[in-house]
């Protein structure tokens, strides 16, 4: 499989989507962190996400285990959501967000635009092959978002667990196993089953707050495969859309997100 490779110019990232981040994923043991979700960009959230829009909230450690949907505390900053947890005992976290479907009209011009800029070249491509870029449409979506976080020194395997949601990123290596440049392969699921051929979207936050950008298609086994090319705060990303043929209906999308840190060393296990 060939590494993505990195587009030669620093961007921004696109303006709809969702991830879990930390202002550090390396933390101590029994303390409070916050993890916010940014609902727009990697760097900046546009709007707050309602509380009734959750589907699953959990959190996955060597002494925590499953939803958390009752327990979490919840605050606002601005246009970001916030979770606040209190981390346990050493090991390597799963922090999970799943959101209920929502349904949206888009005129054809942003829709396409949506398409080029969000990662959904085929459906595009679909679009100008039947001749209709002019045609609006009504989209249902919902988005799938995992943050992998490490707590002390001790690494553990949660960070590789299925949450069952409709779409997820599973890394294949240990993320905290990891250094620059070494490589990682993520599995992309939709339904619980790996998805071929899938455009699939990473990137890393460089210290001097550059976003750099990667792309990759998985295999025939649902994997993608990054180079690991600086340290900073990494996300990996995919939209799977399909048409509906559903008179009220055009097309649904499934999103899915993971984001980690990757430090110049490795971490001792």
């Amino acid at each position: 499989m060939a590494f993505a490779v990195a587009l030669l110019v620093t961007a921004v990232a696109s303006a709809h989507d969702l991830f879990m981040k930390l202002d550090s994923y390396f933390l101590a043991p029994n303390t409070r962190a916050s993890v916010r979700l940014l609902n727009g960009t990697f760097q900046k959230s546009d709007g707050l996400v309602a509380r009734d829009r959750f589907r699953d909230i959990s959190l996955y450690a060597p002494d925590v285990s499953g939803p958390i949907s009752q327990s979490v505390m919840w605050r606002d900053e601005g246009k970001t959501t916030v979770m606040d947890v209190k981390t346990g005992g050493p090991g390597t976290y799963l922090a999970g967000v799943s959101t209920k479907p929502r349904e949206i009209d888009l005129k054809a011009a942003e829709f396409n635009d949506y398409l080029q800029h969000d990662g959904i070249p085929d459906i595009l491509a679909q679009r100008k092959k039947n001749d209709e870029l002019n045609k609006n449409v009504r989209e249902r979506y919902s988005k799938h978002v995992r943050a992998i976080f490490q707590v002390g020194d001790k690494l553990s395997d949660d960070y590789k667990r299925q949450l069952n949601y409709p779409a997820e990123v599973i890394p294949q290596q240990h993320p905290y196993a990891l250094k620059v440049g070494d490589t990682i392969s993520v599995l992309c699921t939709v339904e619980g089953q790996p998805v071929p051929n899938q455009f699939v979207m990473a990137g890393w936050e460089s210290r001097d707050r550059k976003l750099h950008l990667l792309d990759a298609r998985t295999n025939a086994g649902g994997l993608a495969t990054f180079k690991l090319a600086g340290a900073g705060k990494w996300y990996v990303k995919f939209i799977h859309m399909t048409p509906l043929s559903h008179p009220d209906l055009n097309y649904e999308s499934k999103w899915a997100s993971l984001t980690f840190e990757i430090r110049n060393r490795r971490r001792a296990s």
